[in-house]
């Protein structure tokens, strides 16, 4: 079998899961949706944008003039810390059920500006952004109440981002959601086998053969991995010790975890010479106050675009009633990406 050509599947034992790998797909014609490419230059500041400095939001509320970071609770925020924590059980044998959670959602501004993306910001800047993501995670993980936070970042109208001006969200829950539980019962039980760390053997592997790699850092690096589903995914990881939060970075690995995440941020948008949509999100141990050895800190991001700016993959049919499916490999992906330039396409043409 050649990976290259044939259809095969590939197992992803973060998840427990398999995709299927289908190559010979990609020269197929395309007459499906179109979407337009995002062309437009954003201005540094938008008087209608409610997450500008100074401008009211939607909620009512008046930014302050910020010159840095800016975080606030959502306005409209998914999770309440109000919510009764009623149960309910009905039906056959008590089959439908629900319960109530308590939470809280923030809402992080990467900087004043409406027009700068983590890809177009300085290295130090970002940290800033990594170190805000840190204290939000501790503060909120301290809470009785709150067991799992979860770092997001939504790009682009097309992955369902509501503001162009860029930002992320924190939201912060009583459970430990159904991904990063699958996530950390399979590197428990490939900590109890093998006495390492999943990531951890995975990245060095990725560093020895360096097909899948996109960028490599001196502490992270950045790699198609080779379950991904979505055409340009990507996962960074620690590669020389296990890192389980923000908390942990030391500051050299900050600086190199912010190198990492704008050098890959560069290259996506270098790729189709487009602000690369994406949704991007941490997975860190679970504030419930117990030990989870086995976990090293990740993030995932999961871009929609397949073969230009304007065609995205769909997950439609087969992988809504089946399982997940690809048309590029991970390697080509990642060669794609890795091809790139370091310099951003738009600091070429200005």
């Amino acid at each position: 079998m050649d990976l290259q050509f044939d259809t095969h599947n590939r197992y992803n034992p973060l998840l427990g899961e398999w995709v299927k790998v289908s190559p010979h797909r990609t020269k197929r014609p395309w007459n499906g949706q179109v979407e337009k490419p995002n062309l437009e230059e954003l201005p540094r500041y938008d008087s209608t944008c409610y997450l500008c400095p100074g401008n009211v939001r939607s909620g009512g509320v008046r930014n302050p003039e910020y010159q840095d970071v800016y975080v606030f609770d959502n306005d409209f925020a998914s999770l309440l810390p109000s919510t009764p924590s009623d149960r309910i059980e009905e039906g056959p044998n008590g089959l439908l059920k629900a319960s109530g959670e308590k939470g809280r959602c923030r809402v992080v501004c990467f900087s004043p500006r409406h027009d700068l993306t983590l890809s177009r910001m300085d290295i130090a800047d970002i940290e800033k952004v990594l170190s805000v993501w840190q204290d939000e995670y501790e503060k909120l993980g301290s809470s009785a109440m709150i067991n799992y936070v979860q770092i997001f970042e939504n790009r682009g109208a097309i992955m369902g981002c509501s503001n162009p001006h860029p930002h992320a969200q924190i939201w912060s829950e009583e459970i430990i959601p159904d991904i990063p539980v699958k996530e950390l019962t399979n590197e428990e039980s490939y900590f109890e086998a093998h006495a390492s760390h999943m990531l951890l053997d995975y990245a060095q592997y990725e560093c020895e053969v360096k097909e899948r790699i996109i960028v490599q850092g001196g502490h992270f690096l950045a790699v198609v991995p080779f379950w991904a589903v979505w055409p340009y995914e990507a996962l960074i990881i620690p590669y020389k010790r296990n890192l389980q939060s923000l908390g942990e970075l030391a500051d050299e690995e900050r600086t190199d975890l912010a190198w990492t995440m704008q050098q890959l941020g560069i290259r996506y948008d270098n790729l189709f010479q487009t602000s690369f949509p994406y949704s991007m999100g941490f997975h860190q141990k679970p504030t419930d106050g117990k030990a989870y050895p086995a976990h090293t800190m990740h993030l995932h991001y999961f871009p929609p675009l397949l073969r230009s700016a304007t065609v995205k993959k769909f997950m439609v049919g087969y992988e809504m009633m089946a399982m997940p499916q690809r048309d590029i490999t991970a390697e080509q992906a990642a060669r794609k990406l890795r091809e790139q330039s370091d310099i951003h396409y738009r600091s070429i043409l200005h």
